[in-house]
């Protein structure tokens, strides 16, 4: 009877232990995938910042070079 007794408490321990291990993987499973969202997008807004960047210093490029351009064809014509 104690054989039984003690088999029938392992294998509950067992079922719980299994339940457990089933809860901790799906949990690990679903922290993964935030830190996966997460990084995506920081990727993604470290990419914009960076494109933003690019387009304000194309913008500011362009008004120097158009700027010296018109001056310099007035002193042509000035001249």
């Amino acid at each position: 009877m104690r054989m039984r007794q003690s088999m029938a408490q392992l294998e509950r321990e067992f079922e719980h232990e299994a339940i457990l291990d089933r809860q901790r993987r799906e949990q690990l499973r679903r922290q993964a995938i935030k830190r996966t969202r997460v990084r995506r997008r920081e990727r993604v807004e470290k990419h914009q910042k960076l494109r933003f960047l690019m387009l304000i210093g194309s913008i500011a490029l362009t008004v120097v070079v158009v700027t010296w351009a018109m001056f310099q064809t007035l002193a042509w014509l000035m001249g």
